[in-house]
Order: C-alpha cells, then structure tokens, then sequence
C-alpha cells in the first residue's frame, strides 16, 4: 500500500473513531445529563469518501484475487476505471465491493 493510500485509510479512521466518540458522548449526556439540545457538533457525521481511500480499499481487494469482480462492479457503475465514477457512489460501490468473497 502506498503512503498516500495509507494516509487516506488512517484519515478514514481517525473519522469513523471522532463519529462513534461523538455517539458516545451523546448517550452519555443523555443517561446522565438530561436533555441536551442536539447541536450540529453533536450528530455524528459521515465520513466522505475521497478517491484515494476507494481506490486503496479496490486495490486491497485487487490483491485478494477479485479482480475481475472489480471490474465488473466497475462497468455495473458506468465506468472502465475507478476515476470516472460519480463520487456521490463511492459509498454503493464501496458495498459492493465488501460484499465480494470466495463464494463470489
């Protein structure tokens, strides 16, 4: 993995940790604290997807043999590459792409 993909995957997570931290804290104040009012810091926010973290995500999966199940997922999206999908379906394809196993 390079150290671009990497980073991205760490900036990934360092997301997802903030947003369940962030869920955390609001059950706790609400346990314990009463009625907080919900404010735009306390709903958990969902992480965006860039093009380097989908493409290190494909390429991991790449290594694992699926390859040509990449392929196909890619062509189900329009696209023959990964940069000429629509960001606003990273998310889909990300499913997807999860959802490939052996049994695929």
């Amino acid at each position: 993995m390079s150290k671009m993909s990497e980073m991205a995957a760490t900036i990934e997570d360092l997301r997802r940790c903030a947003a369940t931290i962030n869920e955390a804290a609001n059950w706790l104040a609400e346990q314990f604290g009463g009625n907080e009012p919900v404010t735009a810091e306390s709903v958990p926010v969902e992480p965006v997807l860039t093009l380097e973290v989908v493409r290190a995500v494909l390429a991991d999966k790449s290594r694992a043999g699926f390859t040509a199940q990449i392929r196909s997922l890619l062509q189900k999206y329009g696209a023959s590459k990964l940069s000429e999908i629509d960001p606003t379906r990273y998310g889909g394809l990300l499913a997807d792409v999860e959802g490939l196993n052996d049994a695929t």
